[in-house]
């Protein structure tokens, strides 16, 4: 085995992203990444503690998963599950938190990493109340960063086969065209994915 230990090796292996890699990541949540955040019904959530680290699912009707409240800041119902709170113990000693959306029928993924922190306000949980049930909490999450993450694993995988995406979703060359004043994207950029994805999948 070829193992490698520094970040002089790995970066040698890899080279240096492209701009649409790069210049697709913002600070706030732009309009078209609201978008997609409140079309998503499904998130990961990742978080770090002492004891190590942590995925949990995230799932709820599109538009009712998270809270937009501003372009820094979401908040997360921690609905009803099995009581083991691995990511809120998690969360309460290490604020470091990372989030996953998918939306059925798109491809790409969207990432937000972020810090956050637990809250039990009681008319903040009474406004998440879905059948009269509220939440026992939810995470306040101030965003980072935020970009979406390209199709080819969910090409790969097969996974979204015959899921159609709900209609009027930015696509990724809308994203990077918005971002970088057409500098990067646009049509060609969409126009040509599907050839460049095949020819880099694997």
């Amino acid at each position: 085995m070829a193992r490698i230990d520094s970040l002089a090796d790995l970066e040698a292996l890899y080279g240096t992203p492209g701009p649409a890699a790069l210049r697709k990541v913002a600070t706030t949540i732009t309009p078209a990444y609201r978008r997609l955040i409140e079309a998503a019904p499904f998130l990961a959530l990742a978080t770090s503690g002492p004891e190590g680290l942590d995925v949990s699912p995230r799932g709820d009707a599109g538009g009712r998963l998270v809270r937009i409240v501003d372009e820094r800041t979401l908040i997360l119902p921690d609905r009803r599950g099995n009581d083991r709170i691995d990511s809120l113990r998690n969360v309460v000693r290490d604020p470091r938190v990372a989030l996953m959306f998918l939306i059925p029928g798109w491809g790409n993924a969207l990432r937000v990493n972020g810090r956050a922190h637990v809250e039990a306000d009681a008319a903040l949980l009474a406004s998440f109340a879905v059948d009269g049930k509220a939440p026992r909490s939810v995470l306040a999450i101030a965003v980072e960063e935020i970009y979406f993450q390209c199709a080819r694993a969910v090409v790969r995988a097969g996974l979204w086969s015959g899921a159609a995406a709900p209609a009027g979703l930015p696509t990724a060359g809308e994203i990077l065209a918005g971002m970088t004043e057409g500098e990067v994207g646009g049509g060609d950029y969409d126009s040509g994915w599907a050839a460049r994805a095949a020819a880099t999948l694997w």
